[in-house]
């Protein structure tokens, strides 16, 4: 590679990460803590959801618990994914009453855009009976773990934002338009 042309996409590189870098210190600032996706799907979640977080967290699988409506006192694990691949992170063990989940788009969706990087966007939102999940994946003979592969029906199913397809959790106008600036 031309020298010249090495030493320019270098600096361009490092300009733009340095730009990176000073919006993290803006985000950290927002959100009191280092940034990356689960802090900030705890942020946006807490911020949206009757969602109490929980400080210094001795269950390596809840976050929080729900403080009021049909699911007041459930615990939940709260994930963002930056695209929806399919497979969730579980601790075998320690599951809480919930899952949810803030999902980016489909991978076919950021193919289409000409997309290769992760934009963090929540294009829909999924609530999953955690042992209801769990009894599928072992019915299936699914590996219950990291990164275990769930059913697209069961996305579906779960879904809670753009579609209210779960009929345990109804979002109101006010959540539905919170989780639209992140689209």
């Amino acid at each position: 590679m031309d020298t010249q042309a090495n030493k320019e996409m270098l600096q361009t590189l490092a300009a733009l990460i340095h730009r990176r870098n000073e919006l993290e210190k803006e985000i950290s600032a927002v959100i009191q803590r280092p940034v990356t996706l689960n802090y900030l799907g705890e942020y946006i979640a807490t911020r949206i959801f009757p969602i109490r977080v929980i400080k210094n967290a001795a269950h390596p699988a809840i976050d929080g618990y729900f403080y009021e409506g049909p699911l007041a006192s459930c615990s939940v694990n709260i994930k963002w994914y930056a695209m929806r691949e399919g497979t969730l992170d579980i601790t075998p063990g320690f599951l809480p009453d919930y899952y949810l989940i803030l999902a980016g788009p489909l991978p076919s969706a950021t193919a289409q855009l000409g997309l290769r990087s992760r934009p963090w966007l929540i294009a829909s939102a999924h609530l999953f009976d955690a042992c209801a999940l769990v009894d599928d994946l072992e019915e299936r003979g699914v590996r219950v773990g990291p990164a275990s592969s769930v059913r697209r029906e069961l996305w579906d199913a779960a879904e809670i934002y753009p579609r209210p397809n779960n009929p345990l959790y109804l979002l109101n106008n006010e959540q539905r338009n919170l989780l639209e600036l992140f689209r």
